[in-house]
């Protein structure tokens, strides 16, 4: 595959390609408040890379269910010492955000990919396109705060795709070197519309984009499995990589970087004729 051109830097992005998250928050769900030092946070970015990520994902803003948000100014207190130390040329940079003032301060910073969880606001989606990165939408029902007060849907599959679907004009006329989408596993969803949307993901594959897969140590596997604790969680999220990155999904987001690429190399070596 040839590389892509993000921000102004040529990099390679090779598919399935592994997502490594790295949270800048005292309140995320699994690992708040462990990277909130930006010294250590770089560390671990580099780390994660030297472990297979492809993608360093940064988020200053928890968007756990009950999350509060928090405001611009602090998002940038936590992102920009992080940016500043990270390199721009050797592996790719995301930023998780839904504020422009934000995201434009990553971009010029160097970020390579703006990540949505808003579902694309028109004005982020105008500054990927500006600054020639790349973008991910993710599909969402309500805020963090109440996303997960009794989500409700007639026909989930259908209805996220129909989401993406209804937006694609809209993505087709920027410039952006490439966009994928994201159906937001546990982002106003119940166990019910969380597998259904893994189990038919690959519904959302479709030439204008491609599909990204979020379900790292989330929720959904501690009510199949009894694992309260995420970090309990390894085995299931593994399992929803490998059988995602089967059905066409090129970006899988995750906390356990060196086992979710060890595991999905060795299940493609075990499918090839």
């Amino acid at each position: 595959m040839p590389p892509y051109h993000f921000n102004g830097t040529s990099l390679n992005l090779e598919y399935p390609a592994v997502m490594g998250i790295l949270n800048l928050t005292p309140d995320s769900f699994s690992d708040g408040g462990e990277f909130t030092d930006p010294n250590i946070a770089v560390a671990y970015a580099r780390h994660m890379v030297a472990q297979g990520a492809q993608i360093i994902d940064i988020g200053a803003e928890s968007t756990r269910p009950g999350s509060e948000p928090v405001s611009e100014k602090e998002e940038l207190r936590r992102i920009l010492p992080v940016l500043e130390q990270l390199p721009k040329n050797e592996f790719i940079l995301s930023l998780d955000t839904t504020k422009p003032t934000v995201a434009k301060a990553g971009l010029d910073a160097g970020v390579h990919i703006i990540n949505d969880v808003s579902g694309g606001s028109a004005q982020l989606l105008h500054l990927a396109s500006e600054y020639s990165a790349g973008f991910i939408a993710m599909h969402t029902q309500g805020t963090p705060k109440m996303m997960q007060k009794k989500p409700q849907y007639q026909d989930v599959v259908e209805e996220v795709k129909r989401f993406f679907s209804q937006r694609k004009i809209e993505f087709n006329k920027l410039s952006l070197p490439r966009l994928w989408i994201d159906p937001g596993i546990g982002f106003g969803k119940d166990l019910e519309h969380n597998l259904l949307l893994m189990k038919e993901i690959d519904q959302f594959i479709d030439p204008a984009w491609g599909v990204l897969l979020g379900s790292s140590r989330k929720s959904w596997i501690n009510h199949l499995c009894t694992a309260p604790s995420t970090l309990d969680r390894l085995g299931g999220s593994i399992a929803s990589a490998i059988d995602a990155v089967s059905k066409g999904v090129e970006i899988i987001r995750v906390h356990d970087v060196q086992e979710t690429v060890q595991a999905i190399k060795v299940s493609r070596i075990l499918q090839k004729d």
